[in-house]
């Protein structure tokens, strides 16, 4: 897993393991890209984790939103290191679909926001976490991070992603991290609609926050396809950082 400097309080570094932790390569399915029902979405060998339905393109009709997870027993390792064993690194696909008067149409699917759990000592993103939703119109991926072994440090990170010129362009960036061991909290929020950054600082046995606000100079613009692993996700990179 890369752990980009931004996010080193949520993303500790990983144990050694008495034994090499193999985690088995897999090969993702492409999606029907038509289907009557949700279940005719789903490949064989996977199956539907959560399942949502909502307006999200503006043409009053409820869309659908999945998330499938793999079932198979290959990716379920056992190890004799540090953390979770047996591990089940299966991993999970986000679909959505728009809504039509037969049934739905896919709109994307994507593998690699919700990251695969292939660090023992690490919790799962999205088992121990909020999840996805729909939140007036848009659709919002929360993961949870906590470890263990390695870290004192646990938060989450949520992106929320809006349809518009073509894509499901990501419209905000919310980060909050604590240490268990001092109390010490830090939270990130961006609106990139606003090109809006606030940063803040403080600790559990205070209400007292120390704010900071920056105007988002980058013109770079993200979408659910370019922001790549959610758990590596350099939410101030720049134009340049592609």
């Amino acid at each position: 897993m890369r752990l980009p400097l931004s996010a080193a309080l949520l993303f500790p570094a990983l144990p050694t393991f008495a034994q090499e932790l193999r985690i088995p390569p897999v090969d993702y399915p492409v999606l029907p890209a038509r289907a009557t029902t949700a279940a005719g979405f789903v490949p064989a060998g996977w199956r539907i984790e959560q399942q949502l339905r909502g307006d999200l393109n503006g043409d009053k009709r409820d869309d659908l939103v999945l998330v499938l997870r793999q079932q198979d027993p290959r990716n379920i390792v056992e190890h004799d290191g540090f953390g979770i064993s047996p591990l089940d690194s299966n991993p999970r696909m986000l679909a959505i679909a728009w809504a039509t008067p037969d049934g739905y149409t896919l709109a994307t699917q994507n593998h690699t926001l919700i990251t695969r759990h292939e660090a023992p000592n690490l919790s799962d993103v999205f088992e121990d976490g909020a999840g996805v939703s729909i939140v007036r119109g848009t659709v919002r991926t929360t993961l949870f991070f906590f470890s263990n072994a390695g870290s004192w440090s646990t938060g989450s990170a949520s992106y929320t992603f809006r349809w518009q010129d073509g894509a499901f362009a990501l419209i905000g960036y919310d980060r909050s991290s604590m240490m268990r061991n001092s109390g010490h909290t830090e939270s990130l929020s961006i609106n990139y609609s606003t090109r809006r950054v606030r940063h803040a600082a403080g600790s559990m046995d205070t209400d007292r926050e120390t704010v900071r606000w920056e105007t988002l100079t980058s013109p770079r613009r993200w979408t659910l396809d370019t922001v790549g692993d959610g758990s590596a996700f350099e939410p101030l990179a720049g134009a340049d950082d592609r």
